[in-house]
């Protein structure tokens, strides 16, 4: 599946998870990075029966609802050179008002970003082409890899709902991404 505002494509699988969907992060006119969301196929079948035009509210509700019941992974790839500590920090702040738990598991989810950039990166920053992946379990919470290597996981399921909201409620970072899960897993 292909971004259309970037041209970055995203394998149809990873961990075992399906593709249900793609967006952009915009600053302004400024596309920052592509993202894919990936779930179980169970969530898939779920929201097959479910109309995105007649009942997009009840999609909408599956949908998040669903990311956070099971496994999600969130597959950022950057289109845009952003540096370890900015990236770090967006990310945090992001995930921070929607986290009603210990701040010292976002500070912690920050800490994986900033290491995981400035050692995995060149220049220690997120350069385009840079993917960052956050898998979220109710179980286990969110692990972080930068360009395939595991950074560690901040054990929290409440950082794992928090983190699964920033690119799924009402107020996400990447309305397209949202609106992708629906056109693609709905029924019309």
């Amino acid at each position: 599946m292909t971004d259309k505002a970037t041209g970055i494509a995203f394998p149809p699988t990873r961990n075992d998870l399906e593709v249900f969907g793609v967006g952009v992060r915009k600053k302004g006119p400024i596309k920052i990075y592509s993202v894919a969301c990936y779930c179980q196929a169970a969530l898939k079948e779920k929201l097959a029966a479910i109309s995105r035009g007649g009942a997009k509210q009840e999609a909408l509700r599956t949908l998040q609802s669903g990311a956070k019941e099971g496994p999600t992974s969130f597959l950022l790839e950057m289109a845009f050179k952003v540096g370890a500590e900015k990236m770090a920090s967006a990310i945090a702040d992001s995930v921070a008002p929607r986290h009603g738990g210990s701040a010292n598991d976002v500070d912690s989810l920050k800490g994986l970003i900033l290491g995981g950039v400035s050692a995995n990166c060149k220049g220690g920053a997120a350069v385009k082409g840079t993917q960052l992946e956050f898998l979220c379990s109710p179980e286990s919470g969110v692990g972080v890899s930068v360009n395939g290597q595991s950074q560690g996981s901040v054990e929290s399921p409440d950082l794992a709902k928090a983190f699964c909201d920033v690119y799924l409620d009402s107020k996400c970072v990447s309305p397209q991404l949202v609106e992708s899960c629906l056109e693609t897993n709905c029924a019309p």
